[in-house]
């Protein structure tokens, strides 16, 4: 395919746009609705009574969540992407207008609250977890879909015929034509880190009796999404330098790896 006939991205990351740097953008929405998603699904799960949470306490859970994805999230993309820029521009942590999240560092901030919750509800860490993992995917895939609209976290160069050509993968003033194809690997996440992911936590809590081994559920969880954010990786281009060979995603993943097998083990062994 000659590159005219490649689709060229030109969505605009603003749903209303006030002034050149603030208004509603689709990244924001995308947090708003992936929390509010995760509030009507833990509501579903007491109504069903799959969880024996009061409302006071689905409140607590969902806000000290809320709290844990986006500082762990900023804290995270800071010191694992952007360390150097910390170390020399510490204030650049506080300007969340210009983006930059990290789902792994969201991770941390997501298990610090569950330990905090945990200790103020008086309920089992593993079982919370147990818990709060099949709410989680609904915002990575809507999160995806936002740094696909956005334009950012672009694929390697590819010439599949569904590539698509982002005029930000280029240096500014570079003629459309000289900029390479590269794969939507943003929609691959959505897919995999999303929707997969959701389709299988829920027919697992739904369907099977995973609850009623601790920690069971939660293993699973780390483990899927080790793996398929570790293949999406594959087709998406590093934006920091490796480590290992590895995209900080698939390195920082190996952990997560580790940690779901654990899980798995341990329940395995205190069935």
């Amino acid at each position: 395919m000659s590159k005219t006939e490649y689709w060229v991205h030109d969505l605009d990351p603003f749903l209303f746009q006030f002034t050149e740097n603030f208004g509603i953008r689709y990244y924001g929405l995308a947090y708003a609705l992936g929390f509010l998603v995760a509030i009507w699904l833990l509501y579903i799960f007491c109504k069903h009574g799959k969880v024996a949470l009061t409302q006071e306490e689905q409140s607590l859970t969902i806000t000290a969540i809320m709290v844990g994805v986006l500082l762990g999230g900023r804290l995270g993309y800071m010191f694992f992407y952007a360390f150097q820029d910390v170390i020399h521009r510490p204030w650049i942590i506080l300007q969340v207008w210009k983006g930059g999240m990290a789902s792994h560092g969201g991770f941390i901030g997501v298990v610090l609250a569950c330990w905090w919750i945990s200790k103020k509800i008086k309920i089992s860490f593993l079982q919370l977890g147990d818990i709060l993992c099949p709410l989680v995917p609904p915002g990575i895939l809507l999160g995806r879909i936002a740094n696909f609209i956005n334009g950012e976290l672009w694929g390697k160069i590819s010439t599949v015929s569904w590539s698509v050509i982002f005029p930000q993968s280029a240096p500014l003033g570079t003629p459309l034509e000289l900029i390479m194809p590269r794969h939507p690997s943003q929609l691959y996440a959505a897919a995999l880190e999303g929707f997969l992911l959701l389709i299988y936590s829920q027919w697992r809590f739904w369907r099977t009796g995973v609850l009623a081994t601790s920690g069971r559920l939660t293993g699973e969880f780390l483990a899927f999404y080790a793996v398929v954010r570790i293949f999406g990786e594959q087709f998406r281009e590093p934006d920091a330098p490796l480590i290992m060979d590895l995209s900080r995603g698939s390195f920082y993943s190996l952990f997560l790896l580790v940690a779901g097998a654990f899980l798995i083990f341990r329940s395995r062994k205190t069935a």
